[in-house]
């Protein structure tokens, strides 16, 4: 396959008169829809516009390429756009965006990847974008790619060609004198932009070096140990985590993949000079010298996230089983006393099973903080810690304490004390010789980890515990005005970011209170995530001209993810306009948050929307409290927007 396959006549747009990066962007959009390559435009557009939020996709030299790998994409396909006068796109060198491909890439597939794969090659010729730029029919537009095509990569296989160059490149130098590394996030676009760029720049010095993409379709060109063993230094310009512990004991240069593409000459010749630092593999955590564009905060909401990612399954699955089992018994008739939700034997089955799912919770949060931050052997370590928290082991009474139980919090500390003490341990064992080093992972790390592990939480246990219950104290004895203080912030921090640290902050806050019994406070954090789309859906709905036509036709789609609980249906027209959005949304969820914990409203599943309104406690009122937010929400954007041209809502 081709390029020319995958880039339709139709889908290609020469000399548009275009002035802003989301009418571009819509346009690509309409083409890829006539072309027949999505089967639903707008859930295709809620992933172009997710991916946006998440970091430009400008590559800079004028090139963009908006991209999303969507379920809505009914086969692989691109669109390409010429804008004569450029588009302020947010590039990396700060130059406008004159020529664009769009691509559309399907979930279950990845036989599209190298023909993509070839396109980022091909556009980091100087030469072919001139061409393109100049190109005044769709046809010359597609000859010139494929004569490109042609040329650089013959009749022959990608497979077959990376064979050949390696074998060319053996015979004059016998090895790679540089290695190299490159991923991005959704692993289409930038991931061969940059391994293209280091290949030329490397061509250029004369230098040689082999690149492997971690793509969307798994890792290609993959290194050698004997390659990366006999090279002077190794670049790894990702966004993404990568396997690092082949590399211990390498010169290292750690950086982003936009500077793969656009510094390529700098991280080589560092390399070359001498510059590189040595890394050191530390179970997924590198030397200080290694992570200087990372900072300590983000490391650990690195970590937080991994474990919260792994737990949420467990949360949600027995959380909402459990609500089941209240709701069972509630139709039921059951009395209201220590048998309620077990009561009858479906709701007895819910509640246990469900049960047995949200046990797990604080182990998995722990095991998997640890992992984070020592790989694989933190695991253990971190599962156990996480389980002394939630049975309150003390060394007065090994077997639990029920008021040393330190739960969330415990578990919490549980995790990065796991990690970081499997990393000490690693340290402090680093004499051993080769031949027994294999022990540690099996038998060392786990074994002492879990020693030092339990005596750490059995010491804490009782403080945290006492520290965990003044918190359940004090949330149970706030007043009715600082509960309602509190459902405002937790709901408003659901419409700061989106699904971004503000908001997993929210979340887990709250899922964290119903291990507590702080229903009301899932409740309200709920409540707070529902309102954001809700409430843009009502403005497009009722305020028209507040909104571009393409805004109007995906807004009935916020309705269904506002019901549904998903935030993150606001999120391309906050990034459109973050000034007006964001802070009408916020004041939205504050309403409804504060409404929700001023009725009494409570919630025992942390997830499901208007799934789980029969298990909300005052489910009318927590109804009312929802449109009440959503309203405010709808009023305040529809002060604030302006009103669209009717010029522009049409395109140009």
């Amino acid at each position: 396959m081709r390029i020319t396959n995958l880039l339709d006549k139709n889908a290609i747009l020469l000399n548009a008169d275009i002035s802003d990066k989301k009418t571009a962007i819509n346009t690509l959009i309409e083409m890829h829809d006539k072309a027949g390559n999505l089967s639903d435009k707008e859930k295709y557009k809620e992933g172009i516009f997710a991916r946006e939020a998440e970091s430009t996709t400008a590559v800079g030299e004028g090139i963009a390429i908006p991209h999303a790998k969507s379920s809505a994409v009914k086969r692989p396909g691109l669109a390409a756009m010429t804008v004569p006068n450029g588009i302020e796109y947010g590039a990396p060198d700060g130059k406008p965006s004159n020529l664009f491909f769009m691509i559309a890439a399907p979930e279950d597939g990845d036989l599209h990847l190298e023909v993509l794969s070839r396109l980022m090659t091909l556009l980091m010729d100087l030469d072919l974008r001139k061409k393109l730029l100049s190109a005044q029919t769709a046809d010359e537009f597609l000859h010139m790619i494929d004569e490109a095509e042609e040329a650089k990569f013959g009749a022959e296989s990608e497979h077959d060609k990376k064979k050949e160059t390696a074998a060319e490149m053996d015979h004059e130098d016998e090895r790679y004198r540089i290695v190299a590394v490159t991923a991005c996030p959704t692993g289409i676009a930038h991931t061969y932009m940059a391994a293209e760029a280091l290949e030329q720049k490397a061509k250029e010095l004369g230098v040689s070096i082999k690149v492997e993409t971690n793509g969307s379709g798994g890792a290609k060109n993959v290194l050698t140990p004997q390659e990366i063993q006999e090279a002077d230094g190794v670049i790894v310009a990702a966004d993404k985590n990568v396997e690092m512990v082949r590399f211990d004991g390498k010169p290292v240069i750690m950086t982003n993949v936009s500077k793969g593409i656009n510094e390529p000459e700098v991280l080589i010749q560092a390399v070359i000079d001498g510059k590189a630092p040595q890394y050191t593999y530390q179970g997924g955590k590198t030397t200080e010298s290694n992570v200087s564009e990372e900072t300590a905060g983000r490391q650990i909401y690195k970590h937080l996230m991994n474990g919260v990612s792994y737990m949420l399954p467990f949360v949600i699955g027995g959380g909402i089983m459990i609500a089941v089992a209240f709701l069972i018994d509630t139709i039921a008739g059951a009395p209201k006393d220590s048998t309620f939700g077990t009561y009858t034997a479906a709701a007895a089955f819910f509640k246990t099973i469900g049960g047995y799912a949200f046990s797990f919770m604080l182990p998995v949060l722990a095991g998997y903080i640890a992992r984070s931050i020592a790989d694989r052997p933190g695991l253990a370590v971190g599962f156990v810690g996480g389980y002394i928290a939630t049975i309150g082991c003390t060394f007065g009474a090994i077997t639990g304490d029920s008021t040393a139980v330190s739960g969330f919090l415990g578990a919490l500390i549980a995790g990065f004390a796991g990690g970081y003490i499997v990393l000490l341990l690693k340290k402090i064992f680093s004499f051993l010789p080769k031949s027994v080093e294999s022990m540690l992972p099996v038998l060392i790390l786990p074994l002492l980890g879990i020693i030092i592990m339990g005596l750490f939480m059995c010491a804490i246990n009782p403080a945290v515990g006492a520290l965990n219950q003044w918190i359940t104290d004090a949330l149970n004895s706030m007043g009715e005005t600082s509960k309602i203080i509190l459902g405002c912030i937790v709901a408003g921090m659901m419409a700061v970011d989106m699904g971004g640290p503000f908001n997993k902050a929210a979340y887990v806050f709250g899922t964290a209170a119903i291990t507590t019994g702080g229903f009301d406070i899932m409740a309200a954090v709920m409540i707070g995530g529902m309102v954001p789309p809700i409430a843009i859906a009502l403005c497009a709905t009722f305020f028209k001209k507040k909104w571009t036509e393409a805004e109007l036709k995906s807004a009935p789609v916020n309705y269904i993810m506002g019901l549904c609980f998903i935030t993150e249906g606001a999120i391309p027209y906050a990034a459109a306009d973050p000034l007006r959005v964001i802070p009408s949304c916020i004041a939205g969820s504050a309403v409804a948050g504060g409404l929700s914990m001023a009725f009494g409203c409570t919630l025992r599943a942390p997830h499901g929307g208007i799934f789980v309104f029969p298990v909300v406690g005052n489910v009318l009122f927590y109804v009312m409290a929802l449109a009440a937010g959503a309203l405010v929400g709808m009023i305040l954007l529809a002060l604030l927007k302006k009103n669209i041209a009717t010029q522009e809502k049409g395109g140009k």
